[in-house]
């Protein structure tokens, strides 16, 4: 960075600490910011500080929101016998533009990954049951993601839960809707077999 002014080298390396961008990608961005009107380079450096300094994990169930308990917890329209358990609050986001679950969540921050370290005590597991605790939920839908981290999660998560006389489902995977069955893999092809229903 030898190249280019500090303020502008401090810039690019910043950008380039964020996750997906590569040196060229922040060197791109930092002349973008630099190029721009000067109101919207301050628009967006106040939008990420008020993001970071407003926004908080959910007490109830641990989804990222600027208020506590979060506005899903709080809507008296949403059924409260389900709870659709997901690893991360992005997850949150791909299930509500469905616009077909009308239930509560469970943000797990995460998967069970002994490669990376990551073990049940280091998830919202324990928060979860906590939430189970007053009869009223009658199901568990588990939405981990569909490999190893997910699959081991989603199995760890049935064992502990359904002793306490919940039903744990998990969400079927399988051929994306336009998908051929020629391009899938086996994995995808056996899930498919494994999530059919009857029409």
């Amino acid at each position: 960075m030898l190249y280019y002014a500090e303020p502008v080298a401090k810039l690019i390396e910043e950008l380039g600490k964020l996750p997906g961008i590569g040196p060229k990608t922040a060197q791109r961005l930092a002349f973008y910011i630099l190029n721009t009107d000067p109101g919207e380079a301050r628009e967006l450096a106040r939008a990420i500080v008020n993001a970071r300094e407003q926004i908080r994990y959910c007490s109830v169930c641990s989804n990222l929101t600027d208020t506590d308990p979060c506005h899903t917890c709080q809507d008296e329209t949403r059924n409260r016998s389900v709870i659709c358990v997901v690893e991360e609050p992005r997850d949150v986001v791909a299930i509500e533009r469905t616009r077909e679950y009308k239930g509560l969540y469970h943000v797990l921050q995460g998967s069970i990954s002994p490669m990376e370290g990551i073990g049940p005590g280091d998830l919202k597991i324990k928060e979860l049951l906590t939430r189970l605790q007053g009869n009223t939920v009658q199901e568990i839908i588990v939405a981990t993601n569909p490999n190893i981290e997910g699959e081991a999660t989603a199995m760890y998560l049935a064992r502990l839960i359904k002793p306490l006389g919940v039903k744990v489902t998990r969400i079927a995977h399988g051929l994306p809707v336009g998908g051929d069955l020629e391009y899938a893999d086996e994995v995808t092809l056996s899930k498919a077999f494994e999530g059919r229903r009857e029409i």
